[in-house]
């Protein structure tokens, strides 16, 4: 397995235990067509990254008010509706209300019916007005565009995998973040992976963008403090835990750093100060 996102290889039991599937369920949506994962050897299934954030959003449709048979026919008909040899997880779907939709570029339309649907979240006065009408019935209509998960949904599956595959999550955070480059969850979880792979600078640098867009987020500036401690940057550690307990004054680990980097600064009566906070705090 290679940190590339795009030719990652999992198995059916992994790809299960990632999305909180059945077995049953995974093998019924590799018969129904809804994904074609590749063989490996004896016939073996493989699913790649790609697959994976596919059947993630498919799991998201199932849980919606989409019936689950309605969502595996409007899957099928898509299929028969793509060019041949264009896989499903390369479209962008959606649930609305009861339906499953393809959301393009600029208009919504139901593989089910092939009609367009209004997108009233993209209309604003004075732009082109989104076409209705059968799909097909315009020969000039832009093909389906490539699937983009939001910034939310690379996360949340880094989130998701981080435990079992940290290259693959990092991965996943970087593609959050080619989306939203303000994403600061993003930004921190992919600074921890960046840290304890000893890549401290560049966790630094994914801490600062993350209190960027979050100044009172408890959880950056502490973990900035740890990297920046173990660069051997010790006055701005300090400055990064401080900032951790204007956010949080009650976190205790970042009183215990303080004393810790405060007597190492030559500065007694603050390492004193913060490690009776800290005892204080952890004797509740």
């Amino acid at each position: 397995m290679t940190g590339d996102a795009d030719s990652t290889s999992y198995g059916a039991e992994q790809v299960a235990g990632l999305l909180g599937l059945t077995l049953a369920q995974l093998r019924g949506y590799v018969r129904a067509g809804v994904i074609e994962p590749e063989r490996g050897e004896r016939g073996v299934l493989r699913f790649s990254f790609q697959d994976l954030v596919f059947l993630r959003v498919v799991k998201g449709l199932a849980t919606s008010r989409v019936p689950p048979r309605r969502v595996t026919l409007a899957l099928r008909r898509l299929r028969q509706q793509l060019p041949d040899g264009s896989p499903l997880s390369r479209v962008r779907l959606a649930a609305e209300g009861s339906q499953v939709v393809v959301r393009e570029r600029d208009r919504i339309w139901s593989p089910e019916s092939g009609q367009y649907w209004f997108d009233f979240e993209r209309w604003r006065p004075g732009a082109e007005p989104v076409p209705l009408g059968p799909r097909g019935s315009d020969e000039t209509s832009e093909p389906v565009v490539e699937l983009t998960a939001s910034a939310d949904g690379w996360y949340a599956l880094g989130c998701e995998i981080e435990e079992g595959d940290p290259a693959e999550a990092r991965a996943a955070y970087r593609r959050a973040l080619a989306i939203d480059p303000k994403h600061a969850d993003a930004h921190v979880n992919l600074g921890c992976l960046e840290h304890e792979a000893g890549h401290l600078r560049e966790a630094e640098r994914h801490y600062r963008a993350a209190l960027a867009v979050r100044p009172d987020d408890a959880t950056a500036a502490f973990d900035l403090g740890v990297a920046l401690e173990d660069l051997g940057r010790l006055a701005e550690a300090r400055a990064a835990y401080e900032q951790a307990l204007a956010a949080s004054p009650e976190c205790a680990d970042a009183h215990y750093n303080l004393a810790r980097v405060c007597d190492r600064l030559a500065d007694p009566a603050a390492a004193i100060r913060h490690l009776k906070a800290y005892r204080k705090l952890v004797q509740r």
